[in-house]
């Protein structure tokens, strides 16, 4: 027998989590109706489990199933939550990994001819907890691996580790953060899904803006009706011009000659308080300052250096796939050292 009906069922996961990583590294968005499907098969398959386990002879096997279920649901889950909360995990992120929580309390089996899989459990035996922690080694993989592209390509920087340079102009086609302030090196530098919704916006492209960056500094070169901003996403915008009110991005009474003498006197300049206020949602945490520094930076420099960020869904699904097959790869390292 390959293993029990629930823990087979379970498998559906890994197809579920491997598509959604590919849309994660693709659009950075994963539709919420993804994980609606598998979360009524893990409350369905975890009940199963908790009714075979306490209709069990084994008292002391059911104390562990509900103390582990405990740990699983009571740990993962709020943890999961909390980094959402302070902007560590997107919300597909976060999703996932409470469907894990549910899903994966503890550890299935699965007989091969020769050998029973995962090879590695861990004396605790909460695998959604295994699952993380294959995540988050999997996730360190992310950085060395972007710092040895920079040094083969020649380019060093205090960003080479987190980031990778790219042409100013086309940063619109890019998911990720710039990594430059006007003073330079900023790890808080501005969202480039944000810069995509306040492009869309004001109705022009980041090549207008490139263009004439004085122009558009000033409030007159706001549009009257300005457009929905979308979410900033490649796959629905990509901060080209859209038309909205009529205008071209900036204002019917804007002068060549008025701008030299008004730009210094500018109480918003990009019209950046505006945006955040006008539309009806956070741009990423984004602030006036960040957005105007990131326009900054843009309409001056030829080349910038971003972070695209890590799709986090792409080490997770590596450590789910890694935990169903060799299992807890921290467990054994500690083994190892004798620290387990």
């Amino acid at each position: 027998m390959l293993g029990s009906i629930p823990d087979l069922l379970r498998l559906v996961a890994v197809p579920v989590f491997g598509w959604a990583a590919y849309r994660d590294v693709k659009t950075r968005r994963v539709p919420n109706r993804t994980w609606t499907p598998l979360a009524v098969l893990a409350v369905v398959l975890l009940l199963w489990d908790a009714y075979t386990v306490w209709a069990g002879p084994i008292a002391v096997g059911q104390r562990l199933f509900f103390i582990r279920v405990a740990i699983s649901l009571g740990f993962v889950i709020p943890l999961s939550y909390g980094f959402w909360l302070i902007g560590g995990f997107g919300g597909a992120d976060a999703k996932a990994f409470m469907l894990v929580a549910v899903l994966f309390p503890v550890y299935p089996v699965y007989y091969l001819p020769t050998v029973a899989l995962p090879l590695q459990q861990t004396a605790i035996g909460v695998f959604s907890l295994t699952v993380l922690s294959n995540t988050v080694l999997a996730g360190v993989v992310y950085p060395l691996a972007v710092a040895a592209g920079n040094l083969a390509r020649g380019r060093f920087s205090l960003a080479m580790f987190i980031g990778r340079p790219v042409a100013a102009a086309n940063v619109t086609e890019e998911y990720g953060r710039l990594l430059e302030s006007p003073d330079g090196f900023d790890r808080g530098g501005l969202d480039l899904d944000a810069l995509r919704m306040y492009l869309q916006w004001r109705g022009c492209s980041l090549a207008d803006i490139r263009a004439d960056p004085e122009g558009h500094r000033l409030p007159t070169s706001l549009p009257r009706v300005p457009n929905d901003p979308g979410d900033g996403s490649l796959a629905t915008d990509g901060g080209d011009p859209v038309a909205g009110d009529g205008t071209s991005g900036r204002g019917d009474d804007a002068t060549t000659e008025a701008v030299t003498d008004a730009t210094d006197q500018i109480d918003d300049p990009w019209g950046a308080e505006r945006f955040l206020a006008d539309i009806d949602h956070s741009a990423y945490g984004t602030s006036p300052a960040q957005l105007r520094d990131g326009l900054d930076v843009l309409a001056e420099q030829d080349e910038v250096w971003i972070s695209p960020g890590i799709p986090f869904l792409v080490p997770m699904f590596a450590g789910l796939v890694v935990s169903l097959t060799y299992g807890d790869v921290l467990f054994s390292l500690l083994q190892a050292v004798g620290l387990a």
